[in-house]
Protein backbone atom coordinates (compact mmCIF):
# COMPACT_ATOMS: atom_id res chain seq x y z
CA UNK A 1 0.00 0.00 0.00
CA UNK A 2 1.46 3.65 -0.64
CA UNK A 3 1.08 5.74 1.88
CA UNK A 4 1.53 8.97 -0.11
CA UNK A 5 -0.54 11.15 -1.67
CA UNK A 6 0.11 11.79 -5.70
CA UNK A 7 1.16 15.35 -7.31
CA UNK A 8 -2.76 15.66 -8.68
CA UNK A 9 -4.04 14.49 -5.11
CA UNK A 10 -1.37 17.46 -2.46
CA UNK A 11 -3.15 19.89 -6.08
CA UNK A 12 -6.45 18.56 -4.84
CA UNK A 13 -6.19 18.59 -1.44
CA UNK A 14 -4.43 22.37 -1.18
CA UNK A 15 -7.33 23.89 -3.54
CA UNK A 16 -9.91 21.74 -1.50
CA UNK A 17 -8.02 23.63 1.75
CA UNK A 18 -8.28 27.47 -0.01
CA UNK A 19 -11.82 26.86 -1.09
CA UNK A 20 -13.30 25.23 2.69
CA UNK A 21 -11.32 28.12 3.70
CA UNK A 22 -12.92 30.97 1.91
CA UNK A 23 -16.53 29.49 1.23
CA UNK A 24 -17.40 27.10 3.95
CA UNK A 25 -15.48 28.16 7.44
CA UNK A 26 -17.43 31.28 7.83
CA UNK A 27 -20.58 29.78 7.17
CA UNK A 28 -20.00 27.35 9.90
CA UNK A 29 -18.18 29.18 11.91
CA UNK A 30 -20.91 31.37 12.76
CA UNK A 31 -23.78 28.88 12.47
CA UNK A 32 -22.03 26.66 15.07
CA UNK A 33 -22.04 29.56 17.58
CA UNK A 34 -25.55 30.84 16.81
CA UNK A 35 -26.44 27.06 17.98
CA UNK A 36 -29.26 26.28 14.86
CA UNK A 37 -29.36 23.45 12.58
CA UNK A 38 -28.85 23.92 8.85
CA UNK A 39 -32.23 24.50 6.85
CA UNK A 40 -32.64 22.37 3.59
CA UNK A 41 -32.32 25.77 2.14
CA UNK A 42 -28.64 26.18 3.68
CA UNK A 43 -27.97 22.65 2.70
CA UNK A 44 -28.51 22.88 -1.08
CA UNK A 45 -26.65 26.00 -0.49
CA UNK A 46 -23.43 24.42 0.50
CA UNK A 47 -24.15 21.55 -1.55
CA UNK A 48 -24.14 23.99 -4.51
CA UNK A 49 -20.78 25.43 -3.44
CA UNK A 50 -19.10 22.30 -3.35
CA UNK A 51 -20.38 21.07 -6.87
CA UNK A 52 -17.91 24.59 -8.21
CA UNK A 53 -15.01 22.46 -7.06
CA UNK A 54 -16.25 19.35 -8.65
CA UNK A 55 -17.65 17.64 -5.23
CA UNK A 56 -21.43 16.30 -6.11
CA UNK A 57 -23.07 13.21 -7.11
CA UNK A 58 -22.91 14.07 -10.48
CA UNK A 59 -20.97 11.16 -12.91
CA UNK A 60 -18.05 13.05 -13.97
CA UNK A 61 -17.57 14.36 -10.54
CA UNK A 62 -17.85 11.30 -8.89
CA UNK A 63 -15.80 9.96 -11.61
CA UNK A 64 -12.86 12.36 -10.49
CA UNK A 65 -12.72 11.99 -6.79
CA UNK A 66 -13.89 8.69 -6.36
CA UNK A 67 -12.25 6.63 -8.44
CA UNK A 68 -9.45 6.14 -6.30
CA UNK A 69 -10.30 5.77 -2.61
CA UNK A 70 -8.02 7.58 -0.76
CA UNK A 71 -8.97 10.96 -2.47
CA UNK A 72 -12.23 9.90 -0.42
CA UNK A 73 -10.46 9.50 2.69
CA UNK A 74 -8.92 12.93 2.06
CA UNK A 75 -11.95 14.92 1.46
CA UNK A 76 -13.51 13.46 4.79
CA UNK A 77 -10.68 14.41 6.54
CA UNK A 78 -10.38 17.86 5.24
CA UNK A 79 -14.16 18.00 6.08
CA UNK A 80 -13.82 16.58 9.55
CA UNK A 81 -11.02 19.36 10.41
CA UNK A 82 -12.85 23.02 9.25
CA UNK A 83 -16.68 21.30 9.98
CA UNK A 84 -18.03 17.69 11.51
CA UNK A 85 -21.56 19.03 10.61
CA UNK A 86 -20.96 19.97 7.26
CA UNK A 87 -18.58 16.59 6.31
CA UNK A 88 -22.19 14.89 7.54
CA UNK A 89 -24.03 17.04 5.23
CA UNK A 90 -22.37 16.70 2.62
CA UNK A 91 -21.10 12.92 3.12
CA UNK A 92 -24.15 11.60 2.89
CA UNK A 93 -25.61 13.82 -0.21
CA UNK A 94 -22.73 12.70 -2.07
CA UNK A 95 -22.72 8.86 -1.39
CA UNK A 96 -26.28 8.12 -0.98
CA UNK A 97 -28.04 9.66 -4.74
CA UNK A 98 -24.60 8.62 -6.29
CA UNK A 99 -25.50 5.18 -7.30
CA UNK A 100 -28.93 6.26 -8.25
CA UNK A 101 -27.29 8.07 -11.74
CA UNK A 102 -25.74 4.03 -12.73
CA UNK A 103 -29.14 2.76 -13.42
CA UNK A 104 -30.65 1.64 -16.58
CA UNK A 105 -32.66 4.52 -18.65
CA UNK A 106 -36.67 4.89 -17.53
CA UNK A 107 -36.23 3.41 -14.15
CA UNK A 108 -38.68 5.85 -12.04
CA UNK A 109 -36.08 6.74 -9.48
CA UNK A 110 -33.33 7.46 -11.82
CA UNK A 111 -35.80 9.73 -13.71
CA UNK A 112 -37.08 11.47 -10.65
CA UNK A 113 -33.97 12.22 -9.20
CA UNK A 114 -31.73 12.49 -11.97
CA UNK A 115 -32.15 16.11 -12.53
CA UNK A 116 -32.31 17.17 -8.66
CA UNK A 117 -28.83 15.17 -8.61
CA UNK A 118 -27.63 17.19 -11.29
CA UNK A 119 -28.19 20.35 -9.74
CA UNK A 120 -26.93 19.36 -6.19
CA UNK A 121 -30.49 19.74 -4.50
CA UNK A 122 -30.63 16.48 -2.99
CA UNK A 123 -30.36 16.27 1.08
CA UNK A 124 -29.89 13.03 1.97
CA UNK A 125 -29.75 10.78 5.22
CA UNK A 126 -29.04 7.44 6.01
CA UNK A 127 -31.54 5.74 8.76
CA UNK A 128 -31.37 2.35 10.54
CA UNK A 129 -31.09 3.77 14.37
CA UNK A 130 -34.83 3.39 15.90
CA UNK A 131 -36.19 4.17 19.37
CA UNK A 132 -35.31 0.76 20.74
CA UNK A 133 -32.49 -0.51 18.28
CA UNK A 134 -29.80 1.44 18.93
CA UNK A 135 -26.27 -1.06 18.36
CA UNK A 136 -28.63 -4.07 18.39
CA UNK A 137 -29.73 -3.56 14.96
CA UNK A 138 -31.28 -6.46 13.79
CA UNK A 139 -34.27 -5.30 17.00
CA UNK A 140 -35.19 -3.06 14.38
CA UNK A 141 -39.10 -2.51 13.98
CA UNK A 142 -39.68 -0.96 10.88
CA UNK A 143 -41.28 -3.51 8.72
CA UNK A 144 -42.14 -2.85 4.62
CA UNK A 145 -45.05 -5.60 3.49
CA UNK A 146 -45.40 -6.22 0.04
CA UNK A 147 -48.39 -4.95 -2.11
CA UNK A 148 -48.72 -5.21 -5.54
CA UNK A 149 -45.86 -3.26 -6.65
CA UNK A 150 -44.80 -1.38 -3.92
CA UNK A 151 -43.67 -1.70 -0.15
CA UNK A 152 -45.94 0.09 2.58
CA UNK A 153 -43.45 0.95 5.71
CA UNK A 154 -44.91 1.68 9.15
CA UNK A 155 -42.17 2.56 11.80
CA UNK A 156 -39.89 5.74 13.29
CA UNK A 157 -36.35 5.96 13.23
CA UNK A 158 -33.91 8.24 15.53
CA UNK A 159 -30.59 9.99 15.42
CA UNK A 160 -30.18 10.53 11.73
CA UNK A 161 -28.11 12.86 10.03
CA UNK A 162 -29.99 15.09 8.12
CA UNK A 163 -33.12 13.45 8.53
CA UNK A 164 -35.40 16.92 9.46
CA UNK A 165 -34.05 18.10 6.38
CA UNK A 166 -33.76 15.63 3.90
CA UNK A 167 -35.59 14.99 0.79
CA UNK A 168 -34.04 11.58 -0.14
CA UNK A 169 -33.73 8.48 2.64
CA UNK A 170 -32.16 5.64 2.31
CA UNK A 171 -33.76 3.54 5.30
CA UNK A 172 -33.57 -0.17 6.53
CA UNK A 173 -36.99 -1.80 7.51
CA UNK A 174 -37.75 -5.60 7.49
CA UNK A 175 -39.96 -7.39 4.75
CA UNK A 176 -41.98 -9.94 5.36
CA UNK A 177 -39.55 -12.75 5.28
CA UNK A 178 -37.72 -11.27 8.54
CA UNK A 179 -34.80 -9.89 6.51
CA UNK A 180 -33.42 -6.01 6.68
CA UNK A 181 -33.35 -4.48 3.49
CA UNK A 182 -32.76 -0.75 2.44
CA UNK A 183 -35.02 1.13 1.08
CA UNK A 184 -34.56 4.56 -1.34
CA UNK A 185 -37.15 7.14 -0.14
CA UNK A 186 -38.01 10.16 -2.13
CA UNK A 187 -40.09 12.35 0.18
CA UNK A 188 -41.80 14.06 -2.39
CA UNK A 189 -42.62 10.60 -3.89
CA UNK A 190 -43.35 9.10 -0.33
CA UNK A 191 -43.93 11.60 2.44
CA UNK A 192 -42.09 10.95 5.77
CA UNK A 193 -42.65 12.89 8.62
CA UNK A 194 -39.28 14.16 10.98
CA UNK A 195 -38.59 15.99 13.84
CA UNK A 196 -35.12 18.05 14.88
CA UNK A 197 -33.13 16.23 18.16
CA UNK A 198 -30.51 18.85 20.24
CA UNK A 199 -27.01 17.46 20.69
CA UNK A 200 -23.81 18.27 22.32
CA UNK A 201 -21.73 18.92 19.16
CA UNK A 202 -22.36 19.09 15.59
CA UNK A 203 -24.72 22.40 16.38
CA UNK A 204 -24.93 23.10 12.59
CA UNK A 205 -26.17 19.37 11.69
CA UNK A 206 -29.15 18.46 11.62
CA UNK A 207 -30.26 15.56 13.30
CA UNK A 208 -33.59 14.02 14.17
CA UNK A 209 -36.36 11.23 14.00
CA UNK A 210 -37.93 9.99 11.04
CA UNK A 211 -41.89 8.84 11.20
CA UNK A 212 -43.34 6.36 8.42
CA UNK A 213 -47.10 5.59 8.37
CA UNK A 214 -47.89 3.53 5.48
CA UNK A 215 -45.45 5.22 3.13
CA UNK A 216 -45.53 3.74 -0.21
CA UNK A 217 -42.26 3.37 -1.65
CA UNK A 218 -42.07 1.85 -4.85
CA UNK A 219 -40.66 -1.77 -5.01
CA UNK A 220 -37.53 -1.40 -7.86
CA UNK A 221 -36.36 1.09 -4.61
CA UNK A 222 -34.95 -1.42 -2.29
CA UNK A 223 -30.98 -1.14 -2.26
CA UNK A 224 -30.67 -5.12 -3.38
CA UNK A 225 -32.95 -4.52 -6.54
CA UNK A 226 -30.79 -1.06 -7.70
CA UNK A 227 -27.29 -2.44 -7.25
CA UNK A 228 -28.64 -5.53 -9.41
CA UNK A 229 -29.66 -3.30 -11.87
CA UNK A 230 -26.36 -0.99 -11.94
CA UNK A 231 -24.37 -4.22 -11.88
CA UNK A 232 -26.12 -5.50 -14.95
CA UNK A 233 -27.12 -1.74 -16.84
CA UNK A 234 -22.68 -2.08 -17.65
CA UNK A 235 -23.09 1.77 -17.21
CA UNK A 236 -20.03 1.60 -14.69
CA UNK A 237 -17.69 0.07 -16.95
CA UNK A 238 -18.66 2.44 -19.34
CA UNK A 239 -17.83 5.32 -17.10
CA UNK A 240 -14.41 3.62 -16.10
CA UNK A 241 -14.00 3.54 -19.70
CA UNK A 242 -15.20 7.39 -20.67
CA UNK A 243 -13.16 8.93 -17.57
CA UNK A 244 -10.35 7.15 -17.84
CA UNK A 245 -10.74 5.93 -14.43
CA UNK A 246 -8.21 2.86 -12.79
CA UNK A 247 -10.15 -0.57 -13.47
CA UNK A 248 -8.58 -2.33 -10.66
CA UNK A 249 -10.72 -1.46 -8.00
CA UNK A 250 -13.29 -4.27 -6.71
CA UNK A 251 -14.97 -2.20 -4.31
CA UNK A 252 -18.70 -4.02 -5.73
CA UNK A 253 -17.24 -7.51 -5.33
CA UNK A 254 -17.93 -6.51 -1.78
CA UNK A 255 -21.79 -6.50 -2.41
CA UNK A 256 -21.56 -10.04 -3.30
CA UNK A 257 -19.54 -10.94 -0.28
CA UNK A 258 -20.88 -8.54 2.54
CA UNK A 259 -25.05 -8.57 3.44
CA UNK A 260 -25.44 -5.03 2.26
CA UNK A 261 -26.40 -3.21 5.57
CA UNK A 262 -23.01 -4.33 6.53
CA UNK A 263 -21.19 -3.14 3.81
CA UNK A 264 -23.40 0.37 3.90
CA UNK A 265 -21.99 0.56 7.48
CA UNK A 266 -18.36 -0.27 6.90
CA UNK A 267 -18.26 2.70 4.38
CA UNK A 268 -20.02 5.03 7.27
CA UNK A 269 -17.93 3.98 9.96
CA UNK A 270 -14.44 4.76 7.99
CA UNK A 271 -16.13 8.13 7.11
CA UNK A 272 -16.94 8.67 10.64
CA UNK A 273 -12.63 7.84 11.23
CA UNK A 274 -11.71 10.31 8.99
CA UNK A 275 -13.95 12.75 10.32
CA UNK A 276 -12.44 12.27 13.81
CA UNK A 277 -8.85 12.45 12.12
CA UNK A 278 -9.31 15.83 10.73
CA UNK A 279 -10.85 17.10 14.00
CA UNK A 280 -7.88 15.40 15.77
CA UNK A 281 -5.24 17.46 13.01
CA UNK A 282 -6.99 20.94 13.87
CA UNK A 283 -6.82 20.29 17.53
CA UNK A 284 -2.32 19.68 16.68
CA UNK A 285 -2.59 22.72 14.26
CA UNK A 286 -3.93 24.66 16.55
CA UNK A 287 -1.73 23.99 19.53
CA UNK A 288 1.49 23.95 17.66
CA UNK A 289 0.39 27.55 16.77
CA UNK A 290 -0.94 28.23 20.08
CA UNK A 291 2.58 26.90 21.63
CA UNK A 292 4.62 29.14 19.82
CA UNK A 293 2.75 32.00 20.79
CA UNK A 294 1.62 31.93 24.03
CA UNK A 295 4.02 32.96 26.72
CA UNK A 296 4.46 32.06 30.42
CA UNK A 297 7.14 32.56 33.49
CA UNK A 298 9.53 34.43 30.27
CA UNK A 299 9.44 32.01 27.69
CA UNK A 300 7.05 29.86 24.60
CA UNK A 301 5.07 27.66 26.49
CA UNK A 302 6.11 25.40 23.37
CA UNK A 303 9.21 25.08 25.78
CA UNK A 304 7.83 23.20 28.16
CA UNK A 305 8.65 19.67 28.59
CA UNK A 306 4.74 18.76 29.26
CA UNK A 307 3.50 20.74 26.16
CA UNK A 308 5.32 19.02 24.09
CA UNK A 309 4.51 15.67 25.28
CA UNK A 310 0.58 16.81 24.95
CA UNK A 311 2.17 17.84 21.30
CA UNK A 312 3.24 14.21 20.97
CA UNK A 313 0.47 12.63 22.19
CA UNK A 314 -2.17 14.41 19.75
CA UNK A 315 0.30 13.92 16.62
CA UNK A 316 0.49 10.42 17.55
CA UNK A 317 -3.52 10.37 17.91
CA UNK A 318 -3.93 11.91 14.59
CA UNK A 319 -1.26 9.42 12.53
CA UNK A 320 -2.47 6.57 13.89
CA UNK A 321 -6.04 7.01 13.28
CA UNK A 322 -5.43 8.21 9.55
CA UNK A 323 -2.94 5.16 9.12
CA UNK A 324 -5.88 3.16 10.05
CA UNK A 325 -8.33 4.88 8.03
CA UNK A 326 -6.19 4.56 4.43
CA UNK A 327 -5.57 0.52 5.79
CA UNK A 328 -9.43 0.02 5.46
CA UNK A 329 -10.18 1.66 2.09
CA UNK A 330 -7.33 -0.04 0.91
CA UNK A 331 -8.80 -3.26 1.82
CA UNK A 332 -12.31 -2.03 -0.04
CA UNK A 333 -10.33 -0.74 -3.09
CA UNK A 334 -9.33 -4.64 -3.43
CA UNK A 335 -12.61 -6.28 -2.27
CA UNK A 336 -11.06 -7.57 0.76
CA UNK A 337 -13.89 -8.78 3.26
CA UNK A 338 -11.20 -8.22 6.04
CA UNK A 339 -12.27 -4.22 4.88
CA UNK A 340 -15.04 -4.83 7.62
CA UNK A 341 -13.08 -5.54 10.15
CA UNK A 342 -10.58 -2.97 9.39
CA UNK A 343 -13.43 -0.63 9.06
CA UNK A 344 -14.61 -0.76 12.69
CA UNK A 345 -11.06 -0.82 13.59
CA UNK A 346 -10.32 2.72 12.32
CA UNK A 347 -13.82 3.60 13.75
CA UNK A 348 -12.99 2.48 17.25
CA UNK A 349 -9.77 4.17 17.91
CA UNK A 350 -9.96 7.35 15.78
CA UNK A 351 -13.78 8.28 17.72
CA UNK A 352 -12.52 7.50 20.62
CA UNK A 353 -8.91 9.12 20.86
CA UNK A 354 -9.81 12.06 19.09
CA UNK A 355 -11.30 12.99 22.66
CA UNK A 356 -8.02 12.49 24.49
CA UNK A 357 -6.78 14.77 21.49
CA UNK A 358 -9.01 17.88 22.18
CA UNK A 359 -9.14 17.24 25.58
CA UNK A 360 -4.96 17.88 25.58
CA UNK A 361 -5.73 20.85 23.22
CA UNK A 362 -7.86 22.32 25.88
CA UNK A 363 -4.62 21.75 28.45
CA UNK A 364 -2.61 23.70 26.28
CA UNK A 365 -4.94 26.27 25.62
CA UNK A 366 -5.75 26.57 29.28
CA UNK A 367 -8.88 29.20 30.21
CA UNK A 368 -8.84 30.33 26.28
CA UNK A 369 -9.39 26.56 25.36
CA UNK A 370 -13.02 26.82 27.45
CA UNK A 371 -13.83 29.87 25.88
CA UNK A 372 -16.30 29.93 22.60
CA UNK A 373 -13.99 32.81 21.10
CA UNK A 374 -11.78 30.03 20.15
CA UNK A 375 -12.72 27.09 18.16
CA UNK A 376 -11.16 24.43 21.22
CA UNK A 377 -14.24 23.98 22.32
CA UNK A 378 -16.39 23.17 20.01
CA UNK A 379 -13.80 20.66 18.85
CA UNK A 380 -14.09 18.93 21.74
CA UNK A 381 -17.44 18.90 21.74
CA UNK A 382 -17.76 17.47 18.17
CA UNK A 383 -14.87 15.23 19.27
CA UNK A 384 -17.44 13.21 21.46
CA UNK A 385 -19.92 13.22 19.81
CA UNK A 386 -17.74 10.72 17.31
CA UNK A 387 -17.81 7.44 19.05
CA UNK A 388 -21.61 6.85 19.25
CA UNK A 389 -22.89 6.86 15.91
CA UNK A 390 -22.83 4.37 13.33
CA UNK A 391 -21.38 1.82 15.74
CA UNK A 392 -20.15 2.62 19.03
CA UNK A 393 -16.29 2.46 20.39
CA UNK A 394 -17.63 -0.53 22.21
CA UNK A 395 -19.89 -2.51 19.70
CA UNK A 396 -16.91 -2.04 16.76
CA UNK A 397 -14.35 -3.31 19.47
CA UNK A 398 -16.81 -6.13 19.10
CA UNK A 399 -16.92 -6.51 15.64
CA UNK A 400 -13.13 -6.88 15.55
CA UNK A 401 -13.18 -9.52 18.31
CA UNK A 402 -15.27 -11.67 16.53
CA UNK A 403 -13.25 -11.59 13.17
CA UNK A 404 -10.38 -12.11 15.49
CA UNK A 405 -11.93 -15.40 16.78
CA UNK A 406 -14.23 -16.77 14.04
CA UNK A 407 -17.83 -18.73 13.89
CA UNK A 408 -19.27 -19.06 17.04
CA UNK A 409 -17.27 -16.34 19.21
CA UNK A 410 -19.82 -13.56 18.60
CA UNK A 411 -20.22 -11.67 21.95
CA UNK A 412 -23.64 -9.72 20.62
CA UNK A 413 -25.52 -13.09 19.93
Amino acid sequence: MDFGFSEDQKIFRDSLRDFLEKEIVPIADEKEKIGKPATREEAIDIGKRFKKIGLSPDIEDIGGFASDLSTVGLVAEELGRVSPSVALLVGYSLSIPAVIQFLPDGMDLKERLLPKMKRSEIVATYALTEPEAGSDSRAIKSTAVLDGDEYVINGSKTWASNGPISNLALLVAKVESGEQEMFFIDREQSPYDSNELGHLGLKFGSTGELFLEDCRVPAENTLTNVIGAVMSSGKMEELTKDLEMPSDSHVMELFGMMNPVSLVLAFLRIGMAFMATGISQACLEASVKYSKERVAFGKPIGKFQLIQNMLFKIATITETSRLLGYKALDLAANGDPEFRMASSMAKAYACKEVVDAASYAIEIHGGNGLSDELPIERYFRDARMMSIPDGTTNMNTLVVGRELLGPGYSAYV
